[in-house]
C-alpha cells in the first residue's frame, strides 16, 4: 500500500456560486455502456465536519482509486487530498472532530469472496495528513497482514459510534465469538484516536450483548442481548454508573414476536421505539414510558401503508429534536424547527422534483452550513453546499455528482403502485419505464426483477443500476414487494411465512398480470430475473407459471432450500438463524421436509423448459456454489443445458466492476435473444 503524496487533480473542486440546476452531462449514445451503470461511483460520500467549516468526500482519484479529500467550505483554501493509495480504496469515513477523521479501507478491484478480509481503521489529521492505525487490517489478496503498531486493536474490532462532543474519542466494539466461530457478543470500548488508549465501558452489561444504542454524550444507553431465539433489552438507568444494578431489564421476548423495537435515544435521554400498531401492523414511532414499562399509546410518527423507518434529526449534541426523516414511497423530512422548514422549502424550489436531504451544522444560526444530498429516480445523486438564511444564501455551490457519466435525461422513471393479488392482498409494486417508448405504438417487453432477502424491502424511489440498465435497453421493469417483504406492515411480512414457491410466487405472477391488464407491457414478451431469493423466485416462476415467462435469469440463486440449513464453513448463515428464524420463516427442515422438496427448483428441474441464464460467485458463502452445481446437473439430466457462468473470487455480492459489467452484458445478450 503506497500512499500517493504527489498533488492529485480533483474534478470536483468547489466552483464559484452557480444557479441551482442540473448540470449538463456529456452527450452519450442512446444506450449507455454497461460500465456507466455498474462501475464504482465517482463520488461515494460527503460529510460535513462538526462545525460545518470543512467537507470531506470519498472520490475517485489516481486511476479511479477512491481517496479521501477535504474542502474548506468557504473556499478560502484549496482542496487537500488526505488519503489516496495505489492499490486499495478508502471505504467508510467519519469525522471525529474538526481536526481529525477516521476511515477504513476496501479493495474495489478484488472479488468479494474473501471471508478473511478485515478493513482496519485509521485516524488522520486534517491539517497535516498524519495517520495513525487504530485497528488491524488484513488483506489476503496481497499475501500479507498489516503489521500494526503496538497498541493497535485486533482484527475483531469495528467502530460503533462517534460521540458528538467534539473530543478525540470514538467507541469501538470488540466482537467475541462462540465455539462455532460466530459473533456471540459485542463489547464496547472508548478509544482515544490520538494515542490509541482504550477504556472499557461495558462493566455490568450482559455477556451476550448483540447491539448497542449510545446517547448524545457517547454513553451506553441501551443494549440488546439474547440467544436461542429470544431477545432481551436492557436500559442504563444511570449512564454515569458502571454498577451492574444500573442496567434494568425492560424487555424479554421471542425475537420474531417482539412487541416493540428500540430505535434511538435523544439528547434528553428519551428512548424511541417502533410498535406495529397500524391497520396492517405498520410500525409506528413512539416514546417509551419507563413508568409503565411500555411504549406510549400515541405515536410520534406514523406512516400509513408503510412501516416507520427513518432517523430523528438533532444537532451534534442531540439536545433538541429538530425533525424526523422517514422513508415511505420516497424519502421525506418533517422539520419541527420553522427555520429548517423554510430552508427545506427554499432548497426544494431550487432543485425541484427530487429528494433533497439536508444535513446541517449550526442549524439555527443565520450562518448555518448545510450539505444537500439531491437525488431522484433519474439522478444518482448530487452534493451541494448551502450557507446562510433560507431567503438569501451567501453560498450555494455544487460539490459534485455521484456518477458523472449518467445523463438523467436518458434515464427511466420509477413509479410506485399497489394491486390486489389473487387472494385480495394488496401488493406494492415498483414500475421502471424507459425514457424512450417503443416505436410504432407497440407495448414494450418486460423484465420482472424479484428482490433478494426475501425478508427485506426491495425498492425505494432512487436511481438503481440494474433496473435502469434494463430500462435503457427498452424493457419495462416490474419489481413487486411480494408478501414476506418487510416495510409494509407486520401482516404483509407474516403472510409470507412458509410461502416460498407458493403464495409469494403467485404475487410475482400477479404483478405481471396486473401490468398487462394496465397496458404497461406486452404480456407475450416477459422474462423473470433476480438474485439470491430473487434467483430462487426466477427458477420457481419458470416451474410454477411457465405460461408467463419466455426466459429466466438467476444469479447467486438458491436452488435447494434445504441446503440453507447445512452447518459448515462454506455456509455463513448463523446458527441462531438456522435454528430459530428460518424454521419459522422458510420451513422446518424436519417437520416441513416434504414441503421444502415440493418448492425445490432442483427437485422440479425437469419442469424448467424456458431458456435460463445462471451465474454464481465461486466463493459465495451465503448461497454456496453447490446450489448452482446441483441445478445444472439436474437440468442436464433432464436434457436442458442452462447458460452457466462462475466468477472467480466473488462472493454473494459481486464487488469487481469487471464482474458486474460482464454479467450485465451477458444478461443484455440473453434478453435480446429471447425477448426481442
Amino acid at each position: 500500500m503506497k500512499t500517493k503524496l504527489a498533488r492529485v487533480g480533483l474534478w470536483l473542486a468547489l466552483a464559484a456560486p452557480v444557479q441551482a440546476q442540473t448540470p449538463t452531462a456529456p452527450a452519450l449514445p442512446p444506450a449507455p455502456a454497461a460500465e456507466v451503470f455498474f462501475r464504482v461511483p465517482d463520488l461515494t460520500a460527503a460529510k460535513l465536519s462538526p462545525s460545518g467549516a470543512w467537507l470531506a468526500v470519498s472520490v475517485g482519484l489516481q486511476g479511479k482509486r477512491l481517496g479521501l479529500a477535504v474542502f474548506d467550505v468557504s473556499g478560502a483554501t484549496p482542496p487537500k487530498v488526505l488519503a489516496n493509495f495505489s492499490d486499495i480504496d478508502v471505504g467508510g469515513f467519519r469525522w471525529v472532530n474538526d481536526d481529525r477523521l477516521v476511515f477504513d479501507l476496501v479493495d474495489t478491484e478484488r472479488g468479494s469472496g474473501d471471508a478473511q478480509y478485515a478493513p482496519g481503521l485509521f485516524a488522520i489529521e486534517r491539517a497535516t495528513g498524519a495517520t495513525r492505525q487504530l485497528i488491524q487490517m488484513r488483506v489476503m489478496a496481497f499475501g500479507r497482514v498489516a503489521n500494526p503498531e503496538r497498541g493497535v486493536l485486533g482484527l475483531n474490532h469495528r467502530p460503533l459510534h462517534v460521540p458528538g462532543d467534539g473530543g478525540n474519542r470514538i467507541i469501538v466494539g470488540e466482537y467475541r465469538f462462540n465455539r462455532w466461530g460466530e459473533p456471540a457478543s459485542i463489547v464496547p470500548k472508548l478509544m482515544d484516536v490520538t494515542t490509541g488508549a482504550v477504556t472499557t465501558i461495558a462493566r455490568g452489561t450482559p455477556a451476550d450483548a448483540k447491539a448497542w444504542l449510545f446517547d448524545a454524550k457517547g454513553q451506553a444507553a441501551l443494549v440488546v442481548a439474547g440467544d436461542e431465539g429470544r431477545r432481551r433489552v436492557y436500559w442504563h438507568a444511570d449512564p454515569a454508573s458502571e454498577a451492574a444494578d444500573s442496567w434494568v431489564l425492560i424487555g424479554d421476548h421471542e425475537a420474531l414476536n417482539a412487541p416493540w423495537e428500540p430505535v434511538s435515544v435523544d439528547g434528553a435521554g428519551q428512548l424511541y421505539v417502533t410498535v406495529s400498531d397500524g391497520p396492517g401492523g405498520e410500525a409506528q414511532l413512539k416514546r417509551f414510558d419507563f413508568k409503565t414499562g411500555e411504549p406510549e399509546r400515541e405515536p410520534v410518527v406514523s406512516t400509513p401503508g408503510f412501516d416507520f423507518t427513518g432517523v430523528l434529526l438533532a444537532e451534534n449534541d442531540g439536545d433538541r429534536l429538530l425533525g424526523v426523516r422517514a422513508y415511505t414511497d420516497a424519502e421525506t423530512t418533517v422539520w419541527m424547527e420553522p427555520r429548517l422548514k423554510a430552508l427545506q422549502a427554499a432548497i426544494d424550489q431550487r432543485l425541484p422534483g427530487r429528494v433533497n436531504r439536508i444535513d446541517c451544522r449550526k442549524c439555527q444560526s443565520p450562518e448555518a452550513t448545510v450539505l444537500v444530498t439531491s437525488m431522484s429516480d433519474r439522478e444518482p445523486g448530487q452534493y451541494w453546499v448551502w450557507r446562510g438564511p433560507p431567503e438569501a444564501p451567501t453560498l450555494f455551490r455544487l460539490v459534485g455528482r455521484v456518477r458523472q457519466a449518467v445523463n438523467p435525461q436518458q434515464m427511466a422513471t420509477l413509479d410506485f403502485a399497489r394491486f390486489a393479488a389473487r387472494d385480495g392482498r394488496g401488493i406494492p409494486v415498483w414500475i421502471t419505464t424507459p425514457a424512450v417508448p417503443p416505436a410504432g405504438g407497440t407495448k414494450p417487453p418486460a423484465v420482472v426483477l424479484v428482490h433478494g432477502g426475501p425478508w427485506v424491502r426491495g425498492g425505494h424511489w432512487h436511481w438503481d443500476p440494474m433496473p435502469q440498465f434494463l430500462a435503457s435497453r427498452g424493457y419495462v421493469v416490474i419489481e413487486p414487494e411480494f408478501r414476506g417483504s418487510t416495510g409494509f406492515g407486520s401482516a404483509h411480512f407474516r403472510a409470507g411465512w412458509k410461502q416460498w414457491g407458493r403464495a409469494m410466487q403467485d404475487d410475482v405472477a400477479d404483478a405481471v398480470l396486473w401490468a398487462a391488464d394496465k397496458g404497461l407491457i406486452d404480456p407475450k414478451r416477459v422474462c423473470i430475473a433476480g438474485a439470491s431469493y430473487g434467483g430462487y423466485a426466477t427458477l420457481m416462476g419458470l416451474v410454477r407459471h411457465p405460461e408467463l415467462y419466455r426466459c429466466g435469469a438467476a444469479w447467486v440463486a438458491v436452488t435447494e432450500p434445504a441446503l440453507l440449513f447445512d452447518a459448515g464453513w462454506e455456509n455463513d448463515i448463523s446458527r441462531e438463524a438456522r435454528l430459530h428464524r428460518m424454521p419459522v420463516l422458510l420451513g422446518d427442515p424436519v417437520a416441513d421436509a416434504e414441503m421444502l422438496r415440493e418448492v425445490s427448483p432442483v427437485v422440479q428441474a425437469a419442469r424448467i423448459k424456458a431458456p435460463l441464464l445462471l451465474a454464481y460467485g465461486e466463493r459465495d458463502r451465503r448461497v454456496p456454489l453447490e446450489h448452482g452445481k446441483r441445478l445444472r446437473e439436474a437440468m442436464q439430466a433432464a436434457g436442458r443445458e442452462p447458460e452457466y457462468v462462475v466468477y472467480d473470487g466473488e462472493g454473494h455480492a459481486w464487488r469487481r466492476t469487471s464482474t458486474r459489467v460482464d454479467f450485465a452484458e451477458r444478461l443484455e445478450r440473453f434478453l435480446s435473444l429471447h425477448l426481442k
